[in-house]
């Protein structure tokens, strides 16, 4: 008989580090062991996909919306899906930064997957610098994700400062944490969770604080409309989309679409949003660009299918604006 496939949730707020903390995981990856990793993110275009697929697991993104926000019949079926292909020792769910995940949980332990899923420890990254931001720390769907967390990864400690870290800590101890079982606490910088952590059990005493809170979100489908394919005739193509209180304004890019490295980096710089990820091909061979507040990091990647950019943000985006400003950082041939 075959044994349930160990299944992990990755939890987090917008910037906190997830895939960071993922493309960690994998790079130390047992070799014995297959992995898989089911992203879901709330931009239309996909992005933390390409930043994870040279870490030797399989991947499958869900872009456009949050799964919770999914109807339960085709969120079940890709999760099937990428089970049946990938045959995995170990699966991790990275929902969306804005997305709730007590839905999440209730399908991974129905009865359904009872034979088929066994629930490891779910992870919540945090950013400590954002839990003293009353604008997180009061938001439901982030008290939800530290609530229904067996492991709470203080991450990006080396850019907080020592009172943030220690706010935190105070802070999960009291309130809705005080109701709940006991938590451990993990602290990093750069995504760097050491594999033990993965042994920690799951307890399924959590209970959410606020388990409607995207109740009023209509169904999404599983995957987001690309069509038109790209081509030399239409080598871009723009989306946006809106819920859970945030904006997203995203491109897809033909890969024979080049773009300045110097100028790609200046545009992605000099915005003031949320959120920024992108992989982007340039003269100089393909680059994954990641922003949160006003750190931007850049650095190679293999290459990718085709480029992609997202914003996000809580403010809507003036689309025109930004696209002029990026078509105009493509380089000319």
């Amino acid at each position: 008989m075959t044994s349930p496939v160990i299944t992990h949730l990755v939890m987090g707020f917008l910037g906190t580090g997830k895939t960071t903390l993922l493309r960690h995981l994998l790079a130390n990856k047992p070799e014995h062991e297959r992995w898989a990793i089911l992203v879901n993110e709330f931009g239309e275009v996909g992005i933390d996909g390409a930043l994870l697929t040279e870490q030797g697991a399989m991947i499958k993104e869900v872009p456009g919306g949050c799964l919770c926000c999914v109807s339960g019949l085709p969120f079940q079926i890709g999760l099937n899906a990428l089970l049946h292909k990938a045959k995995p020792d170990r699966l991790f769910i990275e929902p969306s930064g804005l997305g709730h995940p007590s839905k999440i949980l209730s399908t991974l332990t129905a009865e359904h997957y009872q034979d088929v899923l066994q629930l490891g420890a779910t992870f919540c990254v945090v950013d400590p610098s954002q839990w003293v931001d009353a604008r997180y720390r009061e938001h439901d769907t982030y008290q939800d994700q530290l609530v229904l967390a067996d492991v709470i990864v203080a991450n990006k400690t080396d850019l907080c400062q020592p009172e943030q870290l220690a706010a935190l800590q105070d802070g999960i101890k009291q309130g809705l944490f005080a109701e709940q079982p006991a938590q451990q606490l993990a602290v990093v910088s750069q995504g760097q969770l050491d594999l033990d952590w993965l042994q920690a059990t799951h307890s399924t005493e959590r209970r959410a604080a606020k388990p409607q809170a995207h109740a009023a979100n209509s169904p999404r489908p599983l995957i987001a409309d690309s069509a038109p394919r790209l081509s030399r005739a239409q080598p871009w193509r723009r989306y946006s989309n809106l819920g859970q209180d945030h904006y997203s304004l995203g491109w897809r890019f033909l890969d024979e679409v080049c773009f300045d490295l110097a100028a790609v980096e200046a545009f992605c710089r000099a915005q003031q949003v949320a959120r920024l990820k992108a992989v982007l091909p340039t003269a100089d061979g393909w680059r994954a660009f990641n922003k949160v507040d006003d750190q931007l990091t850049v650095y190679r990647i293999a290459a990718q299918a085709e480029g992609r950019l997202e914003l996000i943000d809580a403010a809507p985006l003036p689309a025109q604006q930004l696209q002029t400003e990026l078509m105009q950082t493509i380089k000319k041939q």
